[in-house]
């Protein structure tokens, strides 16, 4: 049995990238090098440039299988340009016949569509003659900003787009009235979420299919795993909880920090950056228990998930998912969300910590964790029981070939059967230790 050969299309990729849905590209691109296919990943760097001024970020390692092309122009200028061609006109310009030659030359077997705003969305899902696949990481699909978060200060309950899209300073993109995108969609063999709340939310906003629903995941865990449960030593004296990710306003920290006063039972520490750090630190300035700690590398991360009294994740938009969150209970930390978007369909369900919707449900909950160490470690190990049932490499990447091999058999696919082994048949487990090649960059 041989492998198959992907092509995986994405506006954003590691280390090319500034959030989770690139880092779970990336470790779906892993999983699948490691079990013996070949991946080619084609991503924009012009998209990246324009949004991030700084220095060139540091090569990761990848594994054998694993092939990158990075669509970059030949200055910023042309780049910027070529950005906002494809996001005007709904189709790829500068790089068009790039990523033409790749596709045609790669005889591919699938062709996986990602975040394809600024690539080449929506004309660009008619590129290959292959499987094809999309992932809705986030609202595109339903909402010109991604987000549902209308006038960059409420939740999206009706379509506003062209009103919102100018509010954030985006040109309207006026092709989304034109029906391309239900054209363009109807090419698709099927269309994934990360969770059941987006599926049904993109059917609600309008969206024209539905939506199966395969959920992210983290790197199978082994006995030498240095993220396993217990093997970091705490790094913060004081107890804290904890705040990992973006810092913007629609991740609902400015929500959190008024309850860390100098009377408060634990420290906030806080880890990340964006473009509402400023807003927080000034808010910040009267309550003395919060701390920023800036961006930190991934492999620091993890020993402040195990110290913690719980992770907060405080939406306030729709969310997709939630890495954050298996990422705590990775290590059997418990979580506080807010009770919104698929949050309280993660965490729930297992058990694996509390939630909320009001400021006094949210104090209660701080309350609770760090005047009940019981109730931490109770919650704390549900959630990483779920975490190894539920959300590891091994259990979700069956899920995806399940999806693979079932519209092979729609349609017709035999040498995609035949290189799975038919229906039934496990998929190839993976051929070298995930943490080894591993190298990603928190969302």
């Amino acid at each position: 049995m041989s492998g198959l050969r992907f092509a995986m299309i994405t506006t954003f990729y590691p280390p090319h990238h500034f959030g989770g849905d690139a880092v779970f590209i990336q470790r779906l691109t892993h999983a699948l090098a490691r079990r013996g296919h070949e991946v080619e990943v084609i991503h924009d760097v012009d998209a990246f440039d324009i949004l991030h001024p700084g220095e060139e970020p540091a090569e990761l390692e990848k594994p054998p299988g694993v092939t990158t092309h990075r669509l970059r122009s030949s200055s910023k200028a042309v780049g910027g340009l070529s950005c906002l061609m494809t996001h005007q006109l709904g189709q790829p310009v500068v790089h068009r016949k790039q990523i033409g030659e790749i596709i045609e030359g790669g005889d591919f077997d699938v062709v996986h569509f990602n975040n394809i705003s600024l690539i080449g969305g929506p004309k660009i899902l008619r590129y290959g003659d292959a499987i094809k696949l999309y992932m809705a990481h986030e609202h595109w699909l339903v909402c010109p900003t991604h987000v549902l978060w209308r006038y960059d200060r409420e939740l999206c309950d009706s379509k506003q787009c062209i009103r919102c899209s100018l509010s954030y300073q985006r040109p309207p993109q006026l092709w989304r009235s034109s029906g391309m995108l239900d054209r363009e969609v109807a090419q698709l063999d099927a269309i994934i979420s990360p969770s059941q709340f987006s599926a049904d939310k993109h059917l609600e906003m309008g969206f024209s299919r539905e939506l199966e629903v395969m959920p992210y995941f983290l790197p199978d865990l082994d006995s030498e795993d240095e993220s396993r449960p217990g093997a970091h030593k705490p790094l913060w004296k004081r107890p804290y909880f904890l705040f990992v990710g973006r810092l913007e306003k629609i991740k609902g920290l400015q929500d959190v920090i008024p309850h860390f006063g100098p009377d408060a039972p634990a420290d906030l520490v806080v880890i990340g950056s964006g473009d509402y750090e400023t807003e927080l630190k000034a808010l910040a300035r009267d309550y003395p228990r919060v701390h920023f700690l800036g961006r930190r590398l991934p492999e620091e991360i993890p020993p402040f998930y195990t110290g913690a009294i719980a992770t907060l994740v405080p939406s306030v938009c729709y969310e997709t998912f939630g890495i954050v969150v298996l990422e705590s209970f990775r290590e059997s930390t418990p979580v506080i969300v807010r009770k919104l978007g698929p949050l309280p369909e993660i965490v729930e369900p297992v058990g694996g910590g509390l939630s909320f919707t009001t400021d006094a449900e949210l104090g209660h909950a701080l309350s609770e964790f760090a005047n009940n160490p019981a109730l931490r470690e109770e919650m704390g190990q549900a959630g990483h029981r779920a975490l190894r049932e539920r959300w590891l490499e091994g259990v979700v990447i069956e899920q995806y070939f399940d999806i693979i091999r079932r519209v092979a058999e729609e349609q017709g696919h035999t040498r995609v059967l035949e290189r799975l082994g038919g229906p039934g048949q496990p998929v190839p487990a993976s051929t070298a230790s995930p943490i080894a090649v591993e190298n990603l960059e928190s969302s």
